[in-house]
């Protein structure tokens, strides 16, 4: 993979005391990190920390080898959660990185670490996407915290603030000796601006300076009896320490207002938004003044309770706007305004929304409805409902300036994606077979349970695909076909799916698309790439792989020769009960595609000969029943009017997007469609032999078109 930063970025990296970085999130993190003086990082890449990630391997040779800053780009969540075993009995500051439903796959390494304690500062840097930004499943990463005992850090959207809180985040998990979970939502993620810089911290412990000395202390053993000590140190020395370092260090913001008879309770980026939308309802300045009285939480566990009592005593009413469920906040400040017998009236999920994300039409709509309902003056109540008629009509002109709603639009896979055409294959072929029972996986793939395709009964988790129609390949009279990626496969499908279908001699067909590429986070190195995310070739195969976890039966395929595929899809329908693997081997074409412009672009400015195949389709001979679209879903496979008035379909049209993969014309000829599709070769700087032909080929087409016309 090429740098995803230009150098001149990277070098930023360097600058010292009261210097102004300029760059997007996921830089100014890095830069905090290297100011607090970590000796390791790790990770496994995935949106919103997928930026994180590129901007670390980035930086790796010029700034992060030279400080002896080691990086590992791990295999998956549990391998990056294991990293931080090294601050758990050396002063070491670590930090690793995944999006969130990779805590799902880290979270046995991260209770262990969090029970044994931590004397280094250790950070997990978890993307919060709560509201399907970039991940399928919608949950929050608090409960893990919760279960696990980890402080948890949700910083509001302000890079020097978001640098400072990385900063503070390593000292709290010092003081506390617990691991810190750091939440980057997918907004905060994508800010773009300036910070003022700190000089980097030479780490004491790091490749350059190792350790000597190894210590083994039993105590930070998790193994009873010791875990028993472990566990009430959580919550009697740990949990108290934490709550002691968020007061001294202010860590949490209050807003002072001046209706002291109501308040607002929130965390994270959602203080952006809520500030906004109270700008707009009137209550609130764009210098950050506001006329209710705000506790913004920049750390949502633990919460301390004397913080919490003095916001909320002498206050009538107050409004907590917690995105996201479970309402943990929101019940634990219950719960302690109980305690404390305060006579608060406190509004929450009652008249905000229980799930989903929280946009500012949820969050302006909620807090109107409590302004209306707590508000004693009538000039205000009056001025809360203007504000709100006038926004209310502003976004019933802007709902209505379409006259059109817009068409709602499946994902989709990429032009010349080498995945379509086995899926195109499996498609073709139940009309002879039948449907199969189709288990699916995480990845781009996952898109085949969408149309054209609805090659999808059950998507589960990572890996698990396979593993997951165990009982069913015996239990339903169906056959089990499952797919898997090649980053996938190196995650946990090796040992989750395969093994397990070849230990408990599982039927079914497994699906394995190799195309070099951790592709659906934004094509990160994986085993399959040949080098990792440092730039050191591996020699890692799936085959091979394969052959040594017992799978006897495998094919490879080139995807792009559908007849191949449909081949080896038919061997495999009709072999012996058993595991049977296709592997699917090419490309990726988006990163195929970004490399080659690079070269076309050089060629063609050289002036050398470049020959780029392109497909089209003839207007006079499409019939216009879209048959080769049910088979094929390319996005440059799209439709235009008819030339001719006999015919009332539009017909089909090739966009100028197209690669010249080939599938749409492999599609028409193996389901046996119509012959509109043709061929062309497109060629720059063309040679003398090259024009001599042409004029040859346009003189003869010429001639029979001539005559056919007479005729």
């Amino acid at each position: 993979m090429g740098s995803n930063y230009p150098k001149e970025i990277i070098e930023q990296l360097k600058f010292g005391q009261g210097k102004t970085f300029y760059g997007d999130a996921t830089l100014v993190i890095l830069k905090a990190f290297l100011q607090s003086g970590v000796s390791y990082l790790g990770g496994y890449p995935g949106s919103p920390t997928a930026g994180l990630i590129d901007a670390i391997s980035d930086a790796y040779e010029p700034v992060l080898k030279d400080m002896g800053i080691y990086f590992d780009c791990s295999g998956n969540e549990a391998s990056a959660a294991a990293l931080l075993s090294a601050s758990i009995s050396y002063p070491i500051r670590g930090s690793v990185n995944w999006k969130i439903v990779g805590t799902n796959v880290a979270s046995d390494a991260l209770s262990h670490i969090s029970s044994s304690g931590v004397t280094g500062g250790a950070m997990v840097i978890v993307g919060e996407d709560y509201g399907c930004d970039s991940t399928c499943v919608a949950e929050r990463a608090l409960p893990f915290a919760l279960k696990s005992t980890m402080a948890v850090i949700d910083p509001r959207g302000d890079l020097q603030h978001l640098a400072k809180m990385v900063e503070e985040g390593f000292k709290l998990s010092e003081y506390t000796h617990m691991p810190v979970m750091f939440l980057l939502s997918t907004r905060v993620a994508h800010i773009r601006g300036k910070i003022t810089c700190k000089d980097n911290i030479q780490p004491k412990i790091s490749m350059l300076s190792p350790l000597n000395d190894l210590t083994t202390d039993l105590n930070k053993i998790p193994l009873p009896p010791f875990t028993y000590e472990q566990e009430r140190n959580k919550f009697s020395e740990r949990i108290p320490a934490a709550r002691q370092f968020i007061v001294e260090r202010r860590l949490n913001e209050i807003i002072e207002g001046n209706d002291q008879n109501l308040g607002i309770i929130t965390h994270g980026t959602i203080f952006n938004s809520m500030m906004r939308c109270l700008y707009n309802l009137g209550e609130a300045n764009l210098y950050g003044e506001s006329r209710i009285p705000i506790l913004n939480l920049n750390v949502i566990h633990p919460l301390v309770p004397e913080e919490i009592v003095n916001f909320l005593r002498d206050k009538k009413a107050v409004l907590i706007v917690e995105e996201g469920m479970p309402n943990l906040l929101e019940e634990q400040i219950r719960a302690t305004a109980q305690r404390a017998k305060l006579g608060v009236d406190i509004f929450g999920k009652d008249i905000l929304p229980q799930a989903g994300e929280y946009t500012p039409d949820h969050i302006i709509k909620g807090i109107g409805s409590f302004l209306l309902k707590n508000t004693t003056s009538t000039y205000e109540k009056e001025r809360i409902e203007e504000k709100s008629e006038y926004i209310a009509k502003h976004k019933e002109k802007a709902a209505n300036f379409l006259k059109e709603s817009i068409t709602k639009r499946n994902p989709v896979f990429c032009t010349g994606c080498p995945e379509r055409p086995v899926f195109t294959a499996i498609k073709i072929l139940e009309d002879k077979y039948g449907k199969s029972y189709y288990a699916s996986d995480i990845g781009c793939y996952s898109m085949s349970g969408l149309p054209p395709f609805d090659l999808s009964n059950s998507i589960t988790g990572m890996g698990i695909g396979l593993a997951s129609a165990g009982a069913l390949s015996r239990m339903a009279n169906k056959r089990v076909i499952s797919f898997m990626g090649d980053g996938t496969f190196w995650h946990s499908g090796l040992t989750t799916s395969i093994t397990n279908a070849v230990y408990n001699k599982q039927d079914a067909v497994l699906i394995i698309l190799e195309n070099f590429w951790t592709s659906m986070t934004g094509h990160h190195e994986n085993p399959a790439s040949g080098r990792n995310m440092r730039q050191e070739g591996v020699g890692m195969d799936i085959e091979k792989a394969l052959k040594g976890a017992g799978v006897n039966w495998i094919k490879k395929v080139n995807p792009y020769d559908l007849h191949e595929s449909m081949g080896a899809l038919e061997k495999a329908y009709k072999a012996d009960k058993g595991l049977k693997v296709i592997i699917s081997k090419a490309e990726c074409q988006l990163e195929k595609t970004r490399r080659d412009k690079v070269v076309i672009k050089r060629k063609i400015e050289s002036g050398k000969r470049l020959v780029q195949p392109r497909l089209g389709v003839d207007p006079d001979i499409c019939t216009g029943d879209h048959s080769c679209m049910r088979y094929n879903g390319c996005p440059s496979l799209t439709l235009k009017e008819s030339p001719t008035i006999l015919r009332d379909d539009p017909i089909v049209n090739i966009e100028h997007s197209c690669v010249g993969c080939g599938l749409c014309g492999e599609i028409a000829h193996a389901a046996v469609l119509c012959p509109s599709f043709y061929k062309v070769e497109v060629i720059n700087n063309p040679s003398l032999f090259d024009k001599l032909s042409d004029k040859i080929n346009r003189f003869f087409l010429h001639l029979i078109t001539r005559n056919g016309w007479t005729n």
